[in-house]
């Protein structure tokens, strides 16, 4: 229904110009131009017709009281008839313009035709627009000593917190949601950006309760996740068991969801400090 609002929004003005011109062409063709044919019978006296239609060797008796053509009223009727053709016109243009501005005043104010990809060209132009981030510098490798000990699973020593190994695009969203977090009072640090599809494996093999994902099927593999944590008097806290930790976890779900991305804290296999591109790795992938 909006398709066929929309094609008929610009045929009409079309449509329009069209029987203009056509009425216009009539008028001038066979009113305008040779006017004289229109009025040749009437310019005529009537005797002088007469005597062209009777064949010769017949007599006309002449009428009793002869009365004189008056040509003025054909002539009035002649003009009268010429001005009716741009006088339609101009109606028929009014008309055309007047149905115009209101189908095409309801047709530009459907919310309906607001879609999705003209919402998503703004968020485009404000992150074009914004200043671009630098990420900030690696943190000594003994911020990170409470977590090992407390993780040693995770193996973060080994961890790679390389920010320029990952995708620009998402390194800037992330930026964003740690200024967001230190606006909120929680300073946060890169835990594990880009993770090989090697050590990703070695991760699976310790159990579900490490990581799900096998090598190739993390977005780590493609740039486009990071693992978060809190950072507090210079240490990283990872543990969730931390009511202060926590609240920075619950934080951090709420600017990484207001920044378009998916926190790893809604999942069922419950990940606080993963934040990552929102979307299918085929999906993703495919846009590159």
């Amino acid at each position: 229904m909006l398709e066929w609002k929309m094609q008929l929004a610009i045929v009409l003005p079309v449509l329009i110009v069209a029987i203009v011109l056509t009425m216009a062409w009539v008028g001038w063709r066979f009113f305008l131009r040779r006017p004289e044919l229109g009025l040749w019978l009437v310019d005529k006296p009537a005797a002088s017709v007469m005597e062209q239609a009777i064949p010769q060797g017949l007599s006309l008796a002449e009428p009793d009281s002869a009365v004189a053509p008056s040509p003025a009223k054909p002539r009035l009727q002649h003009r009268y008839n010429w001005l009716t053709w741009p006088l339609l016109s101009l109606l028929l243009v009014g008309v055309g313009v007047f149905a115009v501005f209101v189908m095409g005043g309801r047709y530009y104010q459907q919310p309906d035709y607001v879609a999705q990809d003209y919402q998503q060209s703004d968020r485009i132009k404000q992150t074009l627009l914004e200043e671009k981030l630098i990420p900030p510098p690696p943190l000594p490798p003994a911020a990170f000593n409470d977590v090992q000990n407390q993780m040693p699973t995770l193996d973060i020593a080994h961890a790679n917190r390389d920010w320029s190994r990952m995708n620009p695009a998402f390194v800037q969203t992330v930026l964003r949601v740690m200024v967001a977090m230190r606006a909120r009072g929680f300073g946060m640090v890169l835990l594990e950006g880009y993770r090989s599809p090697e050590r990703q494996n070695a991760l699976a093999a310790q159990g579900n309760h490490v990581t799900q994902a096998k090598g190739g099927q993390s977005k780590h593999q493609y740039g486009l996740a990071v693992d978060l944590a809190p950072i507090r008097a210079g240490k990283v806290v990872i543990s969730e068991r931390d009511p202060w930790a926590m609240q920075a976890y619950q934080a951090l779900g709420e600017e990484a969801q207001r920044a378009g991305l998916t926190w790893g804290g809604n999942w069922s296999f419950k990940d606080y400090g993963h934040i990552e591109q929102t979307g299918s790795l085929k999906v993703l992938l495919g846009k590159r």
